[in-house]
């Protein structure tokens, strides 16, 4: 399947989770009113083949989160890419629960703008040879941006990026939260 498809077809089915699942992060009220979520246009740009330079050390980072709790990941390792000739780095985390998931929360230029003000998640894939995907075009938002009984993990400064991410899931417009 193409590359654009697929994202579109990922982002249809999550527009349908969103609005008919008793798992969605939406309440009764916004389900009701929900159409779909706002997401830049796809751009093969934000796609990258990123070799993950995992530290020798690896160190417990306890996070905030959007409801004021604490919680434990390991700084497993990071990424260095460009985004239009702009160097950046990433940090990618792994869960002292569930150590196989990649976990790389980020906040970038357009964060308060454009997107959540809290900051965005990307998930990575390994492919092989210390190589992962790194596709912003599938950033999204965690679930406390849609609502407050969610407990989010925000992004730690170090991975806080100097550059625009115009890729992926944008702001949800809730005049309600």
């Amino acid at each position: 399947m193409d590359y654009t498809k697929s994202i579109s077809l990922h982002r249809t089915e999550k527009d349908r989770f969103f609005k008919s699942s008793h798992h969605s992060p939406l309440t009764e009220k916004q389900r009701k009113t929900f159409t779909r979520l706002e997401y830049y246009p796809v751009d093969d740009k934000y796609r990258l083949k990123v070799k993950l330079h995992v530290l020798p050390e690896k160190e417990t980072v306890t996070m905030q989160t959007s409801d004021g709790l604490w919680r434990d990941y390991i700084r497993y390792g990071y990424f260095d890419f460009e985004i239009d000739g702009q160097p950046a780095r990433l940090y990618v985390y792994r869960s002292v629960d569930n150590p196989d998931y990649y976990f790389v929360p980020f906040k970038d230029t357009t964060s308060g703008k454009e997107t959540y003000g809290a900051g965005r998640y990307v998930e990575v894939e390994p492919v092989g040879n210390g190589e992962f995907i790194l596709d912003f075009n599938m950033a999204y938002n965690p679930y406390c941006a849609y609502n407050s009984r969610y407990s989010c993990p925000i992004p730690p400064r170090e991975n806080w990026l100097s550059i625009p991410i115009k890729a992926g899931e944008k702001n949800f417009p809730d005049p309600e939260y």
